[in-house]
């Protein structure tokens, strides 16, 4: 008879910021932006595990050995006037791909949003990863069609922030 994997899916703990960090250069790697990581250890510490955390991180480990993760927090829908779970990164190592483990995070996922009174889980893709978009579309999500990602960078945080100290 053959074995079973174990899947665990736990939330991080401070010691597991190492490990996190290395996760987090994996899903750079993956997503063709090696460079782009400015994370470090210290911003991880303070930002997931400090006295008030502003994100979470879910780890998903298959018979004892690190798989993936996701990254995420709580926004608000004004118009639900309810919370909603936003997936900022999710990354599972391709050794552990189309075992169930991704599913198994989302799952989690939508325990906690719905712990929490969440009236929807939500996150982006790169119109590229073609694979990551088939399971998603498998596991009920849709795309916003309508909606475009909008962002200012720090150079211009700087500069509209310094408006708001000459009014």
């Amino acid at each position: 008879m053959g074995e079973t994997s174990k899947t665990v899916i736990r939330p991080a703990v401070a010691a597991d910021a190492p490990l996190v960090l290395s996760l987090i250069h994996a899903l750079a790697e993956y997503e063709r932006e090696p460079d782009a990581v400015k994370i470090t250890l210290d911003d991880l510490l303070r930002d997931a595990f400090g006295p008030q955390p502003i994100l979470h991180i879910l780890l998903a480990e298959s018979d004892g050995q690190p798989a993936g993760f996701v990254l995420y927090f709580f926004n608000y829908s004004t118009w639900a006037g309810r919370p909603g779970l936003y997936i900022e990164d999710l990354f599972l190592f391709p050794a552990f791909r189309g075992r169930g483990l991704g599913r198994a995070l989302f799952a989690h996922l939508a325990a906690v949003a719905l712990g929490r009174g969440c009236s929807r889980l939500q996150w982006q893709v790169l119109d590229w990863n073609q694979p990551a978009i088939d399971f998603y579309q498998h596991l009920g999500a849709e795309f916003l069609d309508s909606w475009r990602t909008m962002r200012i960078l720090e150079d211009g945080l700087q500069s509209l922030a310094s408006e708001a100290t000459q009014a």
